[in-house]
């Protein structure tokens, strides 16, 4: 295995932790401000059933909401660039959406929706919906018109250019929406907890900062961001199989072509 692979990651972790460690120590600030590691660590170990129990929630709430945006946000990008009046009529509005401060729009949802899960959903959706329609759709539109031209030259249906030349070439675009989306996915989940809700991290958070328990607080973060880094690096590994002709020219600078 690489050094950069695994132990680069490993050792900035390590780095952070004992950096952490020395302000707490250094510092002397009290533990209900700023638990140390050892502290939250103990906490995580403790609370271990209870954290769990609501990281499945979040987990549930992230899971849905990036799965329902993504199918909403494949079939609006393929009509925005398979129709003119899709565009005419669907663009301005989805414009006007992203001018809307998306977190205002929580009490509304735990108002229609109800305190379970359909608004936290709702929430993660309406953050990841856009990024991901924008992409698929600048993908769609940058399919080369020469192989358009030439398949339409052959006699290709319009069904037949879209899955053969424009979803191919939209596929790139579309993964790095995906990482995106998968890295927003929580805030939009965690926030529609804070505003309203019975279970999930947000909700054990915002009470455990209620009652002072800051080391169970920082314990139930913790678990939110391995969540998020599982997430993220789970889609960023079927983004590079689902597009293994992307050249990853960043990868190894001396794979670059001589200037």
């Amino acid at each position: 295995m690489p050094f950069g692979g695994w132990y680069r990651p490993l050792l900035t972790l390590a780095g952070l932790l004992l950096a952490w460690e020395a302000v707490v120590r250094l510092s002397g600030v009290p533990p209900f401000i700023l638990p140390g590691p050892a502290a939250v660590w103990e906490a995580l170990l403790q609370h271990r059933s209870l954290i769990a129990e609501n990281a499945v929630v979040t987990g549930i709430e992230i899971l849905a909401g990036l799965g329902l945006a993504t199918l909403l946000g494949t079939l609006t990008g393929i009509a925005l660039a398979a129709s003119a009046p899709a565009r005419r009529w669907l663009l301005p509005v989805l414009v006007v959406s992203q001018a809307l401060p998306v977190f205002a729009l929580a009490p509304l949802l735990v108002l229609w929706l109800g305190y379970g899960l359909a608004s936290k959903i709702a929430m993660a959706v309406l953050i990841i919906y856009f990024p991901l329609t924008a992409t698929l759709y600048d993908g769609l539109r940058r399919a080369d018109r020469h192989l358009l031209d030439l398949a339409t030259l052959q006699g290709a249906s319009a069904w037949q250019r879209l899955r053969h030349i424009r979803l191919p070439a939209a596929l790139p675009a579309f993964a790095s929406g995906l990482r995106v989306a998968a890295a927003v996915a929580p805030i939009g989940a965690i926030v529609g907890e804070w505003v309203g809700s019975s279970r999930g991290l947000g909700f054990l958070m915002l009470h455990a900062n209620a009652r002072m328990q800051v080391d169970l607080m920082f314990a139930a973060l913790l678990v939110l961001a391995l969540m998020a880094l599982a997430l993220y690096a789970a889609i960023d590994r079927a983004a590079r199989r689902l597009t293994p002709w992307q050249a990853e020219s960043l990868d190894d600078p001396q794979k670059d072509p001589p200037g």
